[in-house]
């Protein structure tokens, strides 16, 4: 059994396995941050060391890829890229505040990434797909409905960023309910924008490892947006938070 075909076969159990621990661990950084969690780093590196690898993973399987030079799958490779410069050049530099994340969790996700890009960019670029993606696949109502997911998921996750970052202003130290945007529906809507992003990029592609990626998103950020839900209503009352679901608008 090859390496990606053993990720293939594993990592949608591990992601069982973490989804239910996090129902009793949480993560210690952002709303959780905690000094449990050992040795930290500033916000913005923390995030760029994080986010860096999967960026240059996936331009390394792309360039060494035997099957690179197909139309669509270019296509596919854009999106991916398109959404970590995002997250490893804009998304960083753009938050305010000092707040730090721990280094044991930055490595986490630099471990999850690397795996995550390889079994994506491995089964894209260095198995034959040639025949099933070709140039017709731009014109399925797979691809167009999966870019569609993706980019609406893309701008609820960058817009429910920005309302986050603007809660207040420069010098003020309290705590406020975010309910602009799709905030009016759930309590985390950026982690709900990014499980659009890559539900869309699973549609688009038909790509198992990818379909295996969005159970990894849902099983990672479910459970916080669960805890944070939780701590709205302890701190705003359930008058404030209301009949708003945790990261699914109507479903959970």
């Amino acid at each position: 059994m090859t390496l990606y075909n053993l990720l293939l076969t594993i990592m949608p159990f591990l992601a069982i396995t973490v989804f239910v621990s996090l129902f009793f661990i949480k993560a210690g950084y952002g709303i959780f941050q905690s000094k449990k969690w050992g040795y930290t780093l500033p916000n913005k590196t923390g995030w760029v060391i994080m986010e860096l690898p999967a960026l240059i993973s996936m331009y390394i399987l792309w360039l060494t890829g035997d099957y690179s030079s197909s139309t669509v799958l270019n296509i596919f490779f854009f999106l991916f890229e398109l959404h970590y410069i995002q997250r490893t050049f804009i998304f960083p530099f753009l938050i305010k505040g000092n707040s730090n994340m721990p280094l044991s969790i930055i490595l986490m996700g630099v471990t999850f990434n690397i795996i995550n890009t390889f079994m994506i960019g491995y089964s894209l670029f260095h198995i034959d797909n040639v025949e099933m993606y070709n140039i017709l696949w731009l014109q399925s109502p797979l691809f167009i409905t999966g870019v569609t997911i993706f980019f609406i998921g893309m701008i609820i996750n960058i817009h429910s960023d920005n309302v986050i970052r603007h809660l207040r202003h420069p010098g003020d130290t309290k705590h406020y309910f975010p309910q602009k945007g799709m905030y009016k529906y759930v309590t985390s809507a950026n982690y709900f924008g990014e499980l659009l992003e890559w539900t869309g990029f699973a549609v688009l592609t038909q790509n198992e490892a990818a379909w295996i990626f969005v159970l990894w998103t849902f099983a990672n950020l479910a459970p916080r947006a669960y805890a944070i839900r939780k701590r709205y209503i302890k701190e705003f009352g359930n008058e404030v938070v209301g009949n708003r679901k945790c990261i699914i608008p109507f479903i959970y």
